[in-house]
């Protein structure tokens, strides 16, 4: 097929207007290519446009492949050597331009194209000529064919055509992507020589074979295997009265040598020559380029027939386009690439019209851009209606991955991975032990911490359904852990004998959850609820760790009455007043103020713990010195606070590569700990430590390693234990169940199946078992199992520049969670290094765990829009589908909940809480009558209709989640952390 540009060249280029013009009929409108459906504009290829529709329906079927096309734009400059072609710009998916500077590709971003260039695009397509399907084997070759399929009238002299195909045929000059290590290399040529080794023979032609700088091209890793390339090519010559414009499409990918900037197979080529006064060729380029970006064109264009076919394909083009008024913005502003792309089946089955409502839909509509991350999975959650149906049907779909569960594991990412979490666990066992051990008076401290978190974490990665879930323990679980202590405290009870009963109580409901398949009532958990327990476990733990701190001041209360100008008059003496010493002669002075920052006593002097242990006494104006202790704590608290907050920022930053970001962030938590550790033994403060027994035994004497269910307390506690164990069961179930919902979600792409039943009946048997040991008690642990997921994630090797990664998966397998607890189990021989690791810096991870967490729910973006004016409030996706008000009514009632839950856990009655957490899902119920289903399924999410199957109600708007409205793990990953850990 071929066609030529009649006229001069100006006039030639700008025949676009006579393209679009109105014409009065009206089409099939269905036909995916008006833009306008049935108007006044109709589409001019309407049947074109229909067989373009067709295409895309046969490659939605698998039937065709779409390779990434590299593309390549080299524009015809005048030089004093003479014509030369040089590479302006470059598009995978984006578009990449060369600085004005000469010497420096752009960042990636959205090309802006004039309006114009497409309509002069779309003339040159019509009346150009068009090879379509070209069996050629070089460059040379094809330059020939499009120069010789001229029609007679058009045909241009001989001379002419050879002048043209040797101007064709010149080898561009390439922008290669250079290394920091070449750039620094050429600070040390001199200008005169970094310029000549930059210049190449201007007159040199195309070569056949890929030149060297083609091979060693870095840029060549952003590009997939499988990838093809196209050229386009404009400029304007003397020489020619007529543009000369020509598509190609090459029936097979051929290597044309050493024409593209690195070495890939080509299969499209445009060509667009004028004479000398139109100033648009570049643009024209640009046009052509970014048609080839677009997936839906470019399909098109591979499966076209005829050149209607192709002009359907820019009319569908044309049909998406969105202007942006001249005035209104600014032209040199170059847009980002965006975080998340519009899936090519979704352009192709929704009416661009019909996208942006212009008021309240009802639930079908909502439920139809309801989010698959968010949906149940297929069978995990239906009832079986038969006993342990649903366990049995657990291990049936776990069974035959279980070899490959270890074999998945050899692959370096997860040695990687296994260090992480590690580093993770270890922070996470010693602050809860610290935590666990100040609540319980040490009945529970770090060593237990350790041995519970390794032996369980273990048991339940080796037979858990789901052995990517890290077990540990969890806010909800130490806060009923406080409140059990003092239960028992103040009403003269045994409470690890009390806490027996009530874990054995607490397995036994587990089972019977299990037996029934009670996992499926997961679903009427939606966001109220999910935010509200998360909302109240992040407050509990920031209002703890403050309350922790500001009870140091009364141990160790600030010495107010020390003033540095009396330092002289401050002495203290140690008076040995028993037989045989004298008392003139023994008198030893013991430091002053300032004296407490040197070493220890020498023989000559007693400390003041020897001379009180010899019989003496102090005196003295300085024996009560008390340093300012509570100073240097919250110097720690702070500190620790701070340091957490900048690495989690450092992680996600855009300073040097991801690997290091990841390296230093892991280990500067550490060295953060140790570093505060070494502080506070240079000034020598008592401030508090975490109590670790230095042998392999409990931390607190008085209790054993086993504990008896008889004998400290009445025998009728084993039958008053099963209230409280409702309570716990309740905070287990939740706390393990959710958290599996979480890690089981469609956006994980998880191919091996999840496990609620069989997860369920784990964490149930282990909490036999560590209620005879007296060891804290375990369920999964959300913040620490999501980053365990996110250190197994599998990303494609190559992307696009400025495009993120392509999400492939989780590696599934349970080697990195038992080489995890392994090493935990071998952590508790660390009891020396740990027992010197202040408290004020654990407390300083729980706060900004709370903060953290606290963040990261919606919850919290609502409260901040109660304080915004309307014009400062970000343009949030609920936001434009909600009215205002009705947002901020929800709010109020969230916080209204979360005020009730505090209350209650402030009083007497604080031991029912759980209680009220479930109590959540019945006022979530009871808003179905104040907000409607529109509105509650863009602020929180639907509750399953009766006698619905549990697996697909739970759906949410695609744009419903943080992540999505506001980044990019991108990444998938829940925005809502339910134990802060």
């Amino acid at each position: 097929m071929q066609a030529h540009v009649p006229g001069a060249g100006g006039t030639a280029l700008q025949a676009a207007d006579n393209c679009s013009q109105p014409r009065l009929e009206c089409s099939n409108p269905r036909a995916p290519s008006q833009a306008f459906g049935c108007s006044i504009f109709p589409s001019s290829t309407a049947t074109a446009a229909r067989r373009a529709s067709a295409v895309l329906q046969w490659e939605e079927r698998g039937d065709v492949t779409c390779p990434l096309l590299f593309i390549q734009l080299n524009q015809l400059l005048s030089t004093p050597a003479g014509l030369e072609w040089r590479e302006m710009a470059r598009w995978i998916k984006f578009e990449e331009k060369v600085e004005d500077s000469g010497e420096r590709w752009s960042a990636p971003h959205v090309p802006a194209l004039p309006l114009h260039s497409l309509f002069q695009l779309r003339t040159c397509l019509q009346k150009g000529t068009m090879l379509l399907d070209l069996d050629a084997t070089s460059f040379k070759e094809i330059i020939d064919k499009a120069l010789s399929e001229q029609p007679e009238e058009a045909e241009m002299q001989p001379a002419l055509r050879e002048r043209l195909a040797a101007l064709l045929l010149l080898q561009p000059q390439h922008q290669p992507t250079k290394s920091l290590l070449q750039l620094l290399a050429e600070l040390g040529l001199s200008p005169c020589q970094g310029k000549a080794k930059g210049r190449s023979e201007p007159r040199t032609q195309v070569s056949k074979m890929p030149l060297k700088e083609q091979l060693r091209n870095r840029f060549k890793k952003k590009v997939p295997p499988g990838a093809e390339a196209a050229h386009v090519a404009v400029g304007e010559v003397e020489f020619l009265e007529k543009p000369f414009t020509a598509f190609i499409r090459l029936r097979h990918g051929v290597s044309l040598g050493s024409l593209a900037e690195i070495s890939l197979p080509s299969r499209f080529l445009f060509i667009l020559l004028g004479p000398h006064g139109v100033k648009t060729y570049h643009e024209v380029g640009r046009a052509m380029a970014t048609l080839l970006t677009d997936e839906l064109f470019q399909r098109v264009a591979r499966q076209a027939e005829h050149r209607e076919d192709l002009m359907a394909g820019i009319e569908a083009f044309l049909d998406e386009l969105i202007v942006l008024p001249p005035g209104k913005w600014d032209p040199g502003a170059r847009i980002p690439p965006p975080s998340h792309l519009p899936a090519p089946r979704r352009r192709t089955t929704v009416n661009p019209l019909d996208q942006q409502p212009h008021g309240n839909g009802d639930m079908t509509a909502a439920g139809d851009r309801a989010s698959p991350g968010h949906a149940r999975s297929g069978e995990e959650l239906e009832r079986t209606g038969r006993l342990f149906g649903g366990l049995l049907r657990d291990i049936r779909r776990k069974a035959p991955w279980y070899g490959s569960d270890f074999s998945d594991a050899l692959h370096p990412q997860c040695l990687s991975a296994v260090l992480y979490i590690y580093l993770a666990t270890v922070t996470n066992a010693i602050t809860f032990g610290g935590m666990l051990g100040d609540a319980t008076s040490n009945m529970q401290g770090v060593l237990e911490s350790f041995l519970g978190t390794a032996f369980a974490g273990f048991i339940f990665c080796l037979f858990s359904g789901q052995p990517l879930t890290i077990l540990s323990s969890t806010g909800p679980v130490l806060v009923f852990e406080r409140l059990l202590f003092s239960f028992s405290q103040d009403h003269s009870l045994d409470y690890l004998e009390f806490r027996l009963w009530i874990g054995l109580w607490v397995a036994f409901f587990g089972v019977v959850l299990v037996a029934t398949e009670a996992s499926h009532l997961v679903r009427y958990f939606t966001r109220f609820t999910e935010e509200g327990f998360c909302a109240l476990i992040s407050l509990i733990f920031i209002y703890d760790s403050l309350k922790k701190m500001l009870s140091l001041a009364d141990a160790f209360p600030i010495n107010w009455q020390y003033r540095l100008d009396n330092v002289t008059s401050y002495s203290c003496t140690c008076n040995l007043s028993s037989p045989g010493h004298s008392s003139a002669g023994n008198d030893t002075s013991l430091p002053s103020p300032l004296a407490t920052w040197q070493p220890p006593a020498t023989p000559a002097g007693l400390s003041r713990t020897q001379c009180l242990d010899q019989g003496g006494h102090l005196l003295g104006t300085s024996c009560q010195y008390v340093p300012d202790v509570t100073l240097v704590s919250f110097l720690l608290f702070g500190g620790t606070f701070l340091l957490c907050t900048a690495l989690k920022r450092f992680r996600s930053s855009r300073y040097f590569p991801v690997g290091v970001r990841k390296l230093v962030s892991d280990f500067a938590a550490i060295l953060a700990i140790l570093a505060s550790c070494a502080v506070d033994a240079v000034l020598g403060l008592e401030t508090p430590k975490l109590l670790v027994p230095s042998e392999l035994k409990p931390t607190n004497p008085a209790r054993g390693w086993i504990v008896f269910p008889f004998g400290a307390n009445p025998w009728w506690v084993c039958l008053l234990s099963a209230v409280p164990a409702v309570l716990v069961t309740i905070l287990i179930f939740m706390d393990q169940q959710i958290t599996a919902v979480i890690l089981n979600r469609r956006e994980y792409k998880l191919q091996k199946g999840a496990g609620f039943h069989l997860d369920l009946l784990c964490v149930s048997l282990l909490m036999v078992v560590t209620s005879v040991t007296g060891l804290p008690w375990y369920v999964s642990a959300t913040v620490i199992s999501l980053a365990h997921m996110e250190s197994l994630r599998k990303e494609s090797a190559t992307s696009a520049p400025g495009e993120h990664p392509e999400f492939l998966g989780i590696r599934e397998q349970r080697l990195t969670g038992l080489a995890v607890f392994i090493l935990m189990g071998v952590s508790v021989f660390m009891a020396p290094v740990l027992k010197h690791i202040p408290m004020p810096v654990l407390y300083g991870v729980f706060l900004h765990m709370g903060v953290t967490a606290l963040n990261s729910i919606q919850l919290t973006d609502r409260v901040r829009l109660l304080l915004m004016p309307a014009k400062h409030q970000p343009d949030l996706a609920y936001l434009r589908q909600v009215p205002l008000r009705r947002v901020h009514l929800f709010t109020v009632i969230q916080l209204l909940c979360l005020a009730l839950l505090w209350l209650l856990k402030s009083t007497v009655a604080a031991i029912i809480f759980p209680v009220m957490l479930l109590a959540l899902v019945g006022i979530r119920k009871g808003l179905e009558r104040i907000f409607s289903p529109h509105d509650l399924s863009w602020l929180d999410g639907p509750l399953p209709a009766p006698g619905a199957a549990g697996t697909h109600a739970r759906e949410r708007p695609e744009q419903g989640s943080r992540a999505e409205e506001c980044e990019p793990m991108h990444r998938p990953g829940p925005q809502i952390n339910l134990s802060v850990n």
